[in-house]
């Protein structure tokens, strides 16, 4: 009974705030746990409400969005499909889409409706893909967005809480892929492109001599 009533003490005293986040861990858990290098170190590193402040985000982007509240936002690199140029941007995740943002526009708008998965690898790099259906991104553009054409590639440092977070506003826990040596990803009808995941004694992203952009991670010591 004493322990019962510990127990009891000890779960009425848990916030709104640390309930919500020990829920996101366990989702975390369910798609990371023996899968990623690095998942066994995040799990003593809280999550955040965002990684930006309100005063980070363009006012203008903010009117573009509109009545749609941010519930999360962190910068990004973003890195071109053609080419593989990298890019700072935000992700800004709202409850009805992902939106990829460049200073004061809106680059690119991802509905969940039109979210196939979400793709990263089973090393230590923060590159996640946000993979769009084909026919969804042939749709007219609203006036205020830039097309959304193709998947988007991303790398943050904040892996895990990213795709968490992600996953769980669109309802899409079981639609994250952990994949091993490399993944393909939607350029525009009819091509695709590929990335490769490795290993070697620094951190490198870069293109490869045979088109493909290949990321380079230091292996963890176990």
């Amino acid at each position: 009974m004493c322990t019962r009533n510990l127990v009891r003490k000890y779960c009425c005293g848990v916030s709104a705030e640390w309930k919500a986040m020990m829920q996101q861990k366990v989702v975390t858990s369910e798609i990371f746990r023996g899968k990623k290098e690095g998942y066994a170190e995040s799990l003593n590193q809280p999550f955040a409400n965002s990684r930006l402040g309100e005063g980070d985000i363009n006012p203008k982007v903010l009117q573009l969005l509109g009545s749609e509240k941010i519930q999360y936002s962190v910068p990004v690199f973003k890195y071109d499909r053609k080419g593989f140029k990298v890019r700072q941007r935000q992700l800004l995740l709202t409850q009805k889409a992902a939106y990829v943002v460049e200073l004061a526009k809106i680059k690119q708008k991802i509905e969940y409706s039109a979210l196939r998965g979400v793709s990263t690898s089973s090393l230590s790099d923060g590159i996640l893909v946000l993979h769009v259906f084909p026919e969804d991104r042939q749709q007219k553009p609203e006036p205020t967005l830039s097309s959304p054409q193709g998947d988007a590639i991303l790398q943050c440092k904040h892996i895990f809480e990213v795709v968490t977070k992600l996953a769980m506003l669109a309802k899409k826990e079981h639609t994250v892929s952990v994949v091993h040596g490399s993944l393909q990803f939607y350029i525009s009808p009819g091509k695709e492109g590929t990335i490769v995941f490795e290993t070697g004694p620094e951190e490198q992203v870069y293109k490869d001599k045979n088109g493909q952009l290949t990321v380079v991670s230091v292996r963890m010591k176990s």
